[in-house]
């Protein structure tokens, strides 16, 4: 049986303007809670205004300062995340699409849940050949990374508790690409000074692309974010209103707190 075949399917939909670009991660660490808490699926869509993600690699770089300088200059910001893999953007043509499961460590191999997840995205694009594998020369290679025609739309990472799991995709739905690849070409470039590390990617800004660009016709996220919940109620009930309420319960946001002074503690790291 699918694992997203229940009652009901909680969703909650948010857009962080810059000043909580923190609560995008300590949001996903309380759904966390709240996913083995409530023993249901939730699928958690949100955005994240001009700001650079990095992972805990890039903390690595031998001059990170001078080129986390130089994103600022750009007009991005940046965020260290609580998870692995390197740099990603995210902005309003990006959409973030967080699954959440209630599951023991034992229920899903991590590759079984990133296939989980690849199905989902294939279902909401039917008319895209979507396949997974490393694009070694995007931003943030991954075995997972699903791309159409070898150029790369979307990459995934995971995060487990005792008692669920979360898959976190990032899909690149409009927008030009092609500055969001040469943004971080030069991040690593200035970051390592001209020395050579095979941890870091040598970026080629034509192997990355859009959806859009893809179907070769418009598409907002809204719109794309609609496909993802009309997928979604072929498995279940879309329950848009609980969510929303749930973390504005006392129990949710003290855990929604204490993730917050974690992620507010990393980015010290970066100072």
């Amino acid at each position: 049986m699918n694992p997203l075949t229940q009652p009901t399917i909680a969703t909650l939909s948010q857009h962080y303007e810059s000043a909580a670009m923190l609560d995008s991660f300590a949001y996903t660490n309380a759904l966390l809670w709240l996913t083995a808490e409530r023993q249901q699926p939730i699928v958690h869509f949100w955005q994240l205004s001009q700001t650079v993600i990095l992972g805990l690699l890039d903390q690595q770089l031998p001059q990170l300062a001078t080129s986390l300088t130089g994103l600022q200059q750009a007009g991005y910001q940046t965020l260290l995340r609580n998870s692995g893999g390197l740099a990603v953007v995210a902005d309003d043509g990006v959409l973030n699409v967080s699954l959440f499961l209630p599951a023991n460590r034992s229920d899903y191999s991590i590759t079984d849940a990133y296939q989980l997840m690849t199905k989902y995205v294939q279902a909401v694009w039917p008319t895209l050949v979507i396949t997974t594998g490393e694009i070694t020369r995007s931003y943030c290679p991954g075995d997972y990374d699903l791309s159409i025609d070898g150029q790369k739309i979307a990459g995934m990472s995971q995060r487990r508790t005792a008692d669920a799991l979360v898959i976190m995709l990032y899909v690149s739905i409009n927008g030009d690409q092609t500055s969001r690849s040469q943004l971080i070409q030069q991040f690593y470039q200035t970051g390592l000074a001209g020395k050579t590390d095979d941890r870091f990617p040598d970026i080629d800004p034509t192997v990355m692309t859009t959806v859009s660009a893809k179907l070769n016709t418009p598409l907002s996220v809204t719109a794309a974010q609609h496909q993802f919940s009309h997928v979604l109620a072929q498995f279940g009930t879309v329950d848009t209103t609980t969510l929303p309420l749930l973390t504005e319960e006392p129990e949710f946001q003290a855990h929604l707190a204490q993730a917050y002074q974690q992620m507010q503690r990393r980015q010290q790291r970066l100072r």
